[in-house]
């Protein structure tokens, strides 16, 4: 395994989950992942896909960070303007409720639009989160027809919702 090839591929997915459960960019986590994957690379087996593997050290680390005495210091010695300005609005306007769902619609009807063959790989990998090798034995098709298919529906979808992206 390529450890440098590892992180170019999944440097901006792993910063992606750090920020969605912190809820903040955190590069003490992310080196912490990327310590993990060295240090455990020699245990990792190829049951999963290799991204599915690198996704849950990022997740369990990111949680681990969450419980870890030091976030939680950080949260109780927060200034009250900092506190002010952190807080968030968590009601949305009925505009912003509006555009998601209009969102939502529009993305929905792409996939419902897409080949029945594009459809299901798209639905059981993105959707469901099968990885390549459960959808492959699913669908009993090669693993390469099953990533081919993604790409093209990926491909297809882009096209159809490129004022989304």
């Amino acid at each position: 395994m390529n450890f440098e090839d590892l992180i170019k591929t999944n440097k901006q997915n792993i910063k992606n989950i750090i920020r969605m459960i912190t809820k903040q960019d955190n590069e003490d986590i992310e080196q912490e992942v990327y310590i993990k994957l060295w240090k455990n690379s020699d245990k990792y087996e190829e049951r999963g896909s290799l991204k599915s593997w690198v996704n849950t050290v990022a997740k369990n680390a990111s949680k681990d960070y969450l419980k870890s005495a030091v976030f939680k210091n950080e949260q109780n010695c927060t200034a009250d303007e900092d506190v002010l300005v952190n807080i968030r609005d968590r009601k949305r306007s009925p505009e912003e409720g509006i555009i998601t769902t209009e969102r939502q619609h529009k993305i929905i009807d792409a996939v419902e639009k897409l080949k029945p063959k594009f459809k299901e790989v798209i639905m059981l990998c993105e959707i469901y989160g099968y990885t390549y090798e459960e959808a492959s034995k699913k669908l009993n098709c090669p693993i390469g027809t099953i990533k081919s298919r993604i790409f093209n529906a990926k491909k297809e979808l882009a096209v159809v919702l490129c004022d989304l992206i």
